[in-house]
């Protein structure tokens, strides 16, 4: 019996050959999407820069809105927050947070701000209750909004594509005509000057381009159903919002409308990014716009915003799942800006004024400006550490930029990247001012003011590289 058994063996192995290993599955794309209100819960509240304001209330709910990417070796997450920006101290503390819980590397989250106006301070460790308290709120928030979309984590499919919406987006920068340039609260004269009102008899042309293309990241379920979907549009906030009212404006707006437009249930989550918008706004210059309810504009905006992303969404001919990330993060260093010395001794003049009638002449802002100068001459550091991020998400990229960054450095990335699609998000992991170009410097206004802008006037042309540096070498590491 022993030898029939051991000859059927040897006879099933010279037919079948030897029997083979184990191979483990190709991982499967997965991510998750998760919303989480960060409305501030003690009442009064600041708004901006102002002070805690009686009967302040929340005109519609602020909101921490996280995605996570996983491709089994490589996972990260995106997240958008609904406030005027954050210091990166302040964001790596949640990073932080959600890194020891879900595991995910605190140099492959990006934290980026909305720029809503109508939102209170994110960084207050002093002042009003309300606005030590808010600080709090806003870690654990973000953090929880990570957390809880890694948590959600589902088999899921990609695809990237792009709408324009060019009627809603104006450079905020003009040319004027001959003799209608104030002064500039340094007391001198600028070539071009921010938001100069909409007179034909004021304008001449605007003073850089726009950037018409509205973006969206869309992922789906593994039943091809709508799981998550990140927008990008190069505009400030809209505004329209009571005074007292804490509001997400459009970019909240935008991600109550999407869920209607694509049909999907309520375990949707969409969101709103700020592109390169530093001099991009909703004001139609040459145009006389009727006047607007409070909060009418920002729900025109957000609708034609969400049609806009439908459009683009309708253009993705295929949700991809083999798909692959990367991410590179990078410190880059620059150096502040410096007052001269005859800029430090006329702001002194300027501080140094005591009759009211003296300060009644000095140029719009002089005395605020006159602060930021001293400041700027005081200021013990010379350089200031930023961070970059570029994530590669199969044939698309995404990079993120901690400034209010002039559209026309947002372009050039997107042109110049090796990628068939490259998102610029702003006001990523800090916010450190705006950024204009060297070119923009030369013709001067507000924002290439000394204390709107502190970082060197070539700061621009560093990022730049060093994003398309990162950019190409995601692309070579396919």
């Amino acid at each position: 019996m022993y030898w029939r058994i051991l000859f059927f063996t040897l006879l099933v192995c010279c037919i079948t050959g030897p029997v083979p290993e184990t191979q483990a599955e190709p991982a499967q794309f997965r991510a998750g999407a998760s919303a989480v209100d960060v409305s501030p819960r003690l009442f009064p509240f600041s708004l901006r820069s102002g002070k805690a304001m009686d009967q302040s209330a929340i005109h519609d709910p602020l909101h921490a809105r996280a995605i996570v990417l996983n491709d089994g070796k490589t996972i990260v997450a995106i997240v958008v927050l609904d406030a005027l920006g954050a210091p990166p101290e302040m964001l790596n503390e949640a990073k932080q947070i959600a890194s020891n819980k879900t595991g995910i590397p605190v140099e492959r989250i990006l934290i980026s701000s909305t720029h809503t106006h109508s939102a209170p301070p994110s960084n207050r460790t002093e002042g009003s209750p309300g606005d030590v308290a808010y600080r709090e709120v806003l870690i654990n928030g973000l953090a929880q909004s990570i957390i809880q979309a890694y948590e959600k984590q589902q088999v899921a499919a990609l695809g990237m594509a792009s709408h324009d919406l060019p009627e809603e987006v104006f450079n905020r920068r003009w040319f004027l005509k001959p003799g209608k340039m104030p002064a500039n609260p340094f007391g001198k004269m600028d070539i071009v000057k921010m938001n100069p009102g909409t007179s034909a008899a004021v304008l001449d042309r605007p003073a850089g381009p726009v950037d018409p293309e509205l973006m969206v990241l869309s992922i789906q379920n593994q039943k091809r159903k709508p799981l998550a979907l990140l927008a990008n549009y190069a505009l400030h906030y809209v505004g329209g919002i009571p005074k007292k009212h804490a509001s997400a404006d459009y970019f909240g707006e935008f991600a109550r409308l999407m869920p209607a437009r694509l049909r999907a249930d309520q375990n949707f989550v969409a969101m709103m990014s700020n592109g390169a918008s530093g001099d991009i706004n909703n004001i139609p210059f040459l145009v006389n716009r009727p006047p607007r309810e409070p909060f009418e504009q920002v729900r025109i905006v957000a609708s034609k915003a969400a049609d806009t992303a439908y459009f683009a969404y309708r253009k993705i001919e295929n949700h991809e799942r083999d798909i692959t990330i990367d991410m590179l993060e990078r410190k880059v260093d620059l150096k502040y800006r410096r007052p001269t010395a005859e800029d430090v001794a006329a702001a002194r003049k300027v501080l140094a004024l005591k009759d009211k009638n003296d300060i009644a002449r000095l140029p719009n802002k002089a005395q605020s400006y006159a602060r930021k100068v001293v400041q700027a001459h005081e200021r013990e550091e010379d350089t200031l550490t930023v961070t970059l991020q570029a994530i590669r998400i199969g044939e698309y990229a995404i990079v993120g930029i901690p400034f209010e960054t002039l559209v026309e450095i947002g372009l050039e990335i997107k042109d110049r990247s090796p990628f068939a699609r490259t998102m610029v998000i702003g006001l990523a992991n800090g916010r450190h001012g705006y950024l204009p170009s060297p070119e923009q410097h030369r013709l001067g206004g507000y924002e290439t003011w000394l204390g709107t802008n502190v970082v060197q006037k070539d700061a621009s042309v560093i990022l730049t590289d060093n994003l398309l540096e990162m950019l190409n070498e995601l692309n070579q590491r396919k």
